[in-house]
């Protein structure tokens, strides 16, 4: 049994056109290459890895590289760097290990909170909203 084939509603209009492919998203490694040059060795960096910059971008910095530390000015997240700049997660790596190795931005493990709240503080909490 074959499926039904959908037909148009409006077999005149045009087809829209396709929309620009955003930096970062296409199909195109040579110039995820050129931004991040060879592949040297990496910073183990994760998703949840906080950036903050300790300066601003030099003269010398690649666009890619300025706009990082622009975002950077309070602490964000490997992922959402990648996410705000539209490129992966591995371009960003290496953009952030040359920044380390500047001393351009620090690294930050982020703040991991208890898996359980202490019992006292849940039963202060308690005898505060009967007190209400």
């Amino acid at each position: 049994m074959t499926p039904p084939q959908r037909q148009r509603r409006y077999p005149t209009q045009q087809e829209p056109s396709p929309q620009p492919v955003k930096q970062g998203e296409g199909h195109n490694p040579e110039r995820l290459y050129t931004i991040t040059g060879e592949d040297g060795a990496r910073v183990p960096l994760d998703l949840v890895t906080l950036i903050v910059a300790n300066a601003d971008p030099p003269l010398s910095a690649t666009p890619e590289q300025a706009a990082l530390l622009r975002l950077c000015s309070a602490p964000l997240s490997v992922a959402e760097l990648s996410a705000y700049l539209n490129l992966p997660f591995s371009v960003v790596t290496v953009l952030l290990t040359e920044l380390l190795t500047a001393e351009l931005v620090q690294a930050r493990a982020p703040i991991v909170r208890q898996a359980v709240p202490d019992r006292s503080l849940l039963e202060a909490v308690m005898h505060g909203l009967q007190k209400l």
